[in-house]
Parts: C-alpha cells; sequence; structure tokens
C-alpha cells in the first residue's frame, strides 16, 4: 500500500468515525459510544479535512514543492535560430524574447532574458538610458537606434498612458545576427544593476 492509498484509508476511518460508524465493523456506534461524543465528533471532521488537504497535495504536509528550476544556460544552435519568425509589424523587446524562448528544445535550459538584449544594445550604442518624467529610468533609443529600426510608440496599459519601445524587422534581424553576444550576457553571472532589467 502506498503512502497516498494509507492517507486516503486515514480519511476513510475519519470520515466514519465523524458520522459515528465503527469503521472497522461498518456499523453505526450505539448512541452512547464515546465516538458519538460531540467534541470527538469535530475533531474526527477536523482531522479529515486535514488529510483531504494533504492527499490534494499529492502526500506532501505543508506547500506543494516547488517545480525543480532550470539549470543549463540558455544555448541555441544555428538550426534552431534559422527557425525565428520576424514580426512584420515592430514589437516589443519582451515579444521577441518569448518567441525566441519557444525556439528552445531542452526544458531544463534558462530562458533569455529581455534585458540580456536592451543591455548588449545600450553597449552597442543603440539603446541609451533617460530619465522619464516621473524620475523612473528607463531605455530609449539613440539616433544609431532609430536609424537601425528601434522606435518609440505612445501604448495605453492597466496603469494610463507609457511609451513603448519597438523593433522593425531590420532590428530583430540585428538582435538575431549578434545573439550569441546576447547570449553570453544572458548567461554571465549577474550583477546588480539599476538598469539591468530596464524595457
Amino acid at each position: 500500500m502506498t503512502e497516498l492509498e494509507i492517507l486516503q484509508r486515514a480519511k476513510m476511518y475519519m470520515d466514519k468515525l465523524a458520522n459515528g460508524i465503527d469503521p472497522i465493523t461498518d456499523r453505526e456506534a450505539p448512541e452512547e459510544d464515546i465516538i458519538n461524543s460531540v467534541r470527538l465528533s469535530r475533531c474526527f471532521f477536523y482531522v479529515s479535512d486535514v488529510l483531504r488537504q494533504v492527499i490534494e497535495n499529492g502526500g506532501v504536509v505543508g506547500k506543494k514543492p516547488k517545480a525543480p528550476q532550470p539549470t543549463l544556460p540558455f544555448a541555441l544552435t544555428y538550426e534552431q535560430a534559422r527557425r525565428f519568425e520576424f514580426f512584420y509589424a515592430p514589437v516589443s523587446v519582451t515579444v521577441l524574447a518569448q518567441r525566441i524562448n519557444e525556439l528552445r528544445e531542452n526544458a531544463d535550459m534558462k530562458k533569455l532574458n529581455y534585458g540580456s538584449i536592451t543591455q548588449f544594445l545600450e553597449r552597442a550604442g543603440m539603446l541609451t538610458v533617460v530619465e522619464g518624467v516621473s524620475g523612473k529610468k528607463t531605455r530609449r533609443p539613440t539616433e544609431a537606434g532609430r536609424s537601425l529600426g528601434i522606435s518609440t510608440a505612445e501604448r495605453t496599459g492597466q496603469n494610463g498612458t507609457y511609451t513603448a519601445v519597438l523593433y522593425d524587422q531590420s532590428a530583430q534581424r540585428f538582435i538575431l545576427d549578434n545573439l550569441d553576444a546576447i547570449i553570453e550576457i544572458n548567461n554571465a553571472p549577474k550583477e546588480k544593476s539599476e538598469t539591468a532589467e530596464l524595457p
């Protein structure tokens, strides 16, 4: 009998006891029997509910164990990278990173973080960090970035209007052509930086 089956059996016993039934004989216990005590009955119901939660949790007491985190560094073969389908309309860097991540074939591999793309573009002189009206730092295309095909557009989201940085096919191609350098940034030990995850 497995651990889960033992738990299910124990819950069944608790349910029967809570309802005044002898779990061994399956007969109703006499009214004067101790198991018909209101306090014991409540206790049996409580234990039964705890057992239900443990059973629903796969037999684990407490929180469900976290799924194992991917451990392999992000990598793509030349053939995998060639399968990237370029967007016709300009898109955000998060959408680009998502499509690149869809090319992975190994679930144990970490994802490509969109911040690695923007860090590379900043180092390449295509993006620069500016301070917005609210004082929050953000990335914007430089003159070279605009020439490459990086643009900005006003968008409306849950928190109101914001400026989105968008990448046309030419900019997307530049990113894919430099994917090895971006992957190197992605897989390098992370340095704490206030601009590391700026869009």
